[in-house]
């Protein structure tokens, strides 16, 4: 699989860790939106598109995310199943990857192409509408 466009959006005010978006396309047939480029402790790294993680209510069996105290649809007062705390112990900040590569080589690869592409950006002028990077 091979990424043919890689297009970056900087954000502006990077005071944060946050640094841009990418939208990623393979093979030209699938598109990959959402992808955050963050600044860590070791430098840049990406972050895959992702979502709250959420559980059913005993009552209704609506779907409520998990700092819910009580149910969106029926009112209830809800109790999170058993192992709901991530390991820092923190059910409020749950998070399940929408996509993600299964193979760290091809995290790599797809790492660095959202990164090269990010550089290229700013190198030509910075925050600003989205660019593509020239992919080889």
């Amino acid at each position: 699989m091979e990424i043919t466009e890689a297009r970056v959006s900087p954000v502006e005010k990077s005071n944060g860790r946050l640094k841009g978006f990418a939208t990623i396309t393979f093979d030209n047939v699938l598109v990959v939106r959402g992808i955050r480029i963050v600044e860590g402790e070791k430098g840049l790294f990406i972050a895959m598109p992702n979502r709250k993680a959420e559980f059913r209510c005993g009552s209704c069996n609506a779907w409520n995310v998990f700092h819910a105290r009580y149910c969106n649809r029926c009112g209830k007062e809800l109790s999170r199943p058993a192992g709901a705390e991530n390991s820092r112990g923190d059910d409020e900040k749950n998070y399940h990857d929408i996509v993600h590569p299964i193979d760290n080589t091809f995290r790599q690869y797809v790492q660095g192409k959202i990164l090269e592409a990010y550089q290229v950006q700013l190198e030509s002028g910075g925050p600003g509408p989205k660019s593509e990077a020239p992919l080889s």
